[in-house]
């Protein structure tokens, strides 16, 4: 297997004159568990109970939103944080959004999303799947945060941990040539299923 190797020195660079808002784009790895684990059981109770969804109704719903979420992070990475912008503002914006993460990769602090623009949109994603889903919403918003949980997980993972297993091994290996030989492919992180259903796989 292709071996690509990645410095263990945590470069990192000021974004923001503010001190605050620069305090506000580091994030320890481990927020998104702590945030959103809570979350995934309150409403894995609620499918079983309040709402008394089968087992198997609610491991079913579970996977959907997982798929739901494994999408939404293709669609993202691939048409909003590798758009190029023309603007000098859009260009600031995107190197904000995306584009330090792929100038300094090994930064371990802006490896997951910061609360401030995950916590709004896990309550867009909310009421939107419970005004589309009604009392199936849980049980899908469920699978959803919890594929999003994997992702920044796996993200964080791929670039600052050794991985000894093979499955392990291969999705760093197949994130780290999206970073060091080919960003217009290989955008899903979590998985490359949708790399493959789309045809961004790399030749």
């Amino acid at each position: 297997m292709e071996r690509l190797y990645v410095s263990n020195k945590n470069e990192s660079v000021r974004m923001f004159k503010s001190d605050f808002m620069e305090f506000c784009s580091h994030v320890h790895p481990i927020t998104p568990i702590v945030l959103y684990l809570p979350l995934i059981i309150y409403m894995l109770y609620a499918a079983l109970w309040r709402n008394a969804l089968s087992l198997a109704a609610t491991a079913g719903l579970f996977v959907i939103g997982v798929l739901i979420w494994t999408l939404l992070e293709y669609v993202i990475h691939r048409h909003i944080f590798h758009y190029e912008p023309k603007t000098r503002w859009g260009r600031q914006l995107h190197f904000i959004v995306h584009g330090v993460h792929h100038d300094y990769p090994n930064d371990a602090t802006r490896l997951v999303m910061p609360p401030s623009v995950s916590i709004p949109l896990a309550l867009f994603f909310w009421v939107a799947f419970a005004l589309v889903f009604g009392r199936l919403a849980p049980a899908l918003s469920a699978g959803f945060a919890f594929g999003y949980v994997c992702y920044d997980s796996i993200h964080y993972a791929t670039h600052h941990f050794t991985m000894n297993n093979r499955v392990g091994l291969w999705l760093k290996q197949y994130h780290l040539r999206h970073h060091f030989k080919d960003d217009q492919a290989g955008y899903g992180v979590s998985s490359p299923l949708w790399d493959y259903v789309f045809g961004t796989t790399r030749k």
